[in-house]
């Protein structure tokens, strides 16, 4: 691969269940570095093709390519281990400490991460490196999501996958965990991909923004660009909302004026 080369390509990737089309035939090439949001209403296919990338779900045509390699030829703890991946369920293994769980990804290849890096790895995400011996019951959502954060990076991925990943979490942890995600994207040098629903997330984070309907990409554009109009009837439907409650917002703040 070249440093032209984009770092994940979908070639007419689709996924069908059953006379169900979920995903139906993407094609798109995300260049490394960037940060990418999928957005779009529920069954819309994003989170689909977000598992495709990782092999949690299998293309029934086309191809997904990370790196110039079709993920499927790859090993999967060895890709697993070369993509991050952060989910809303966090999934943390409530039998292990969280250190531990930091720890499983580089453990199912084989690898013992030391102790001193997952102190770092707690420290980057803003927990106290002694939080390691709680267990996830002892934690908060938002603390058991930067946990979850953590153990995706564990492995030093190139890539990482976050599938609806502040959803369960109130909006001020939501707004500050956002905005740490973000910041370890350009400090650590990453490639993200996020699915969301909440479109002025993917407005406020993500520098290129992918809308599906119905299985489809119907459309590919900047935040600046959405803003401005572009993307087509369904991609400005989403962008609405956010812009109808900064309005509401807006009058509200109004009417506490003339109240004053």
């Amino acid at each position: 691969m070249t440093s032209r080369d984009p770092l994940l390509r979908f070639e007419g990737a689709a996924r069908a269940y059953g006379d169900v089309l979920a995903v139906a035939g993407v094609t798109c090439s995300i260049a490394a570095g960037s940060f990418v949001a999928l957005v779009g209403a529920s069954g819309s296919g994003k989170s689909t093709l977000l598992k495709m990338v990782n092999t949690l779900v299998e293309p029934t045509a086309g191809r997904v390519l990370f790196g110039g390699e079709d993920v499927a030829s790859l090993h999967p703890a060895h890709l697993r281990r070369r993509v991050g991946y952060v989910f809303q369920g966090i999934g943390l293994f409530p039998h292990m400490s969280v250190a531990e769980n930091i720890a499983i990804g580089p453990r199912l290849t084989g690898e013992k991460l030391p102790d001193k890096r997952i102190a770092e790895l707690l420290e980057l995400v803003e927990l106290e490196p002694a939080m390691g011996s709680r267990m996830p019951d002892e934690l908060s959502g938002g603390q058991r999501q930067r946990v979850g954060v953590a153990r995706a990076l564990a492995g030093e991925p190139e890539l990482l996958l976050m599938d609806e990943p502040f959803g369960a979490l109130d909006p001020l942890t939501r707004d500050a965990l956002g905005t740490k995600v973000r910041e370890l994207h350009d400090t650590l040098g990453l490639t993200t991909v996020m699915v969301t629903h909440d479109m002025a997330e993917a407005l406020l984070l993500a520098d290129r923004v992918l809308v599906m309907d119905a299985g489809a990409l119907v459309a590919d554009e900047s935040p600046r660009a959405l803003l401005a109009g572009a993307g087509g009837e369904i991609a400005q439907g989403l962008v609405s909302v956010p812009r109808q409650q900064a309005e509401r917002l807006a009058a509200l703040e109004g009417v506490g004026e003339t109240r004053r």
